[in-house]
């Protein structure tokens, strides 16, 4: 079971239990899972028993003994704990890392995009300043990767902000009294340009809106220190796996593999996508990347054959599990405006 079945299958339970008359409550659009938190167990916890508990007239941990045995029913789940105030933890069957794994293969570099346009319209308005145009710009990308038909304008623009970075705006000028300016980090202490397209986004993007960003050559260093280098590095190992294996003679196939904290931060990626969309925050989709990459690079040394070793159905289901990886690694820093190198 993917993490985007587990949601609808989540809201299916809420459906059920108000059917049956346990809940009166209204069955919301969406239910957030996501990987456990500190406390908790399982592959995911969705929160949706408070989210449902005002409404409901009743304590969250009441409103999640009522949806657990609706969870448990079904086929993909293994087992539902309660934990905390009142959160579902849920373990899945054998088959979870499989499914994952199949449904970014098949999403490819659009994993966790929603489904279509949700009749959103969204207008970012900016001053005259290079970081908030540019995390304008990707705040548009993202938003429009969850269904939203977004506008772009700013006070000023740079001709040079585009030669450089590639940033684009949709208008340029004051805006109407009714529009106020609703995008503005903090600026940047110097002149980022320098740094070139990519470590330049990337300093801009990755610190969170209120934080002061570095703009410093240690984005160009090549080394493990240096975050947008971990990332990229980790994409290019990914890529580099599928050459190696197609020399051996065996490509990937998805199937049971034990790598929790990287299926779980895959499993995650829908989510943070979501949540970056809701806040106009593309640093949580930059901090998201880091998170994937630290969480692939000690898995990718398991995954060839070693020595004399044959390539079995393991080693087929580790590399569709890195090449997924390599997926929402190059899906994101796409979504950033940064390239995603096959050689680094």
């Amino acid at each position: 079971m993917t993490p985007a079945e587990l949601s609808r299958t989540v809201l299916h339970a809420v459906r059920r239990a108000v059917d049956a008359g346990k809940l009166n409550v209204t069955v919301p659009e969406r239910a957030v899972v996501a990987p456990p938190g500190p406390g908790g167990c399982g592959d995911y916890a969705t929160n949706i028993a408070l989210r449902l508990a005002r409404p409901a007239g009743q304590p969250p941990y009441r409103v999640a003994e009522v949806l657990r045995p609706y969870l448990m029913g079904v086929d993909g789940v293994a087992d539902v704990v309660l934990t905390g105030p009142g959160f579902l933890n849920i373990s899945l069957g054998g088959g979870a890392p499989a499914a994952l794994v199949e449904e970014i293969r098949s999403a490819g570099a659009r994993y966790g995009y929603a489904d279509g346009p949700d009749g959103r319209i969204v207008q970012l308005h900016c001053p005259y300043d290079l970081r908030a145009v540019v995390v304008a710009e990707v705040a548009a990308r993202v938003l429009r990767s969850q269904g939203a038909l977004v506008r772009v304008t700013a006070e000023g623009f740079d001709p040079e902000w585009t030669a450089v970075l590639g940033v684009r705006t949709d208008g340029v000028g004051p805006a109407p009294a009714s529009l106020p300016v609703n995008v503005r980090p903090v600026p940047a202490p110097a002149d980022p340009l320098p740094l070139g397209r990519d470590a330049a986004r990337w300093a801009l993007l990755h610190p969170a809106a209120h934080d002061r960003p570095r703009v410093g050559e240690e984005h160009l260093v090549q080394r493990e220190g240096n975050p947008l280098f971990r990332v990229r590095y980790a994409h290019a190992r990914t890529r580099a796996l599928t050459r190696n294996a197609a020399d051996l003679g065996f490509e990937g196939r998805p199937g049971p593999v034990q790598s929790q904290d990287l299926l779980a931060a895959l499993g995650d990626h829908p989510r943070v996508l979501a949540a970056a969309a809701e806040h106009r925050a593309p640093d949580r989709l930059a901090r998201h990347l880091v998170a994937v990459a630290d969480a692939a690079l000690p898995f990718l040394t398991t995954v060839l054959p070693r020595g004399g070793e044959k390539p079995s159905a393991a080693h087929r289901a580790r590399l569709a599990l890195a090449e997924a990886a390599g997926t929402v690694l190059a899906g994101g820093l796409t979504l950033l405006g940064i390239d995603a190198p096959e050689h680094l």
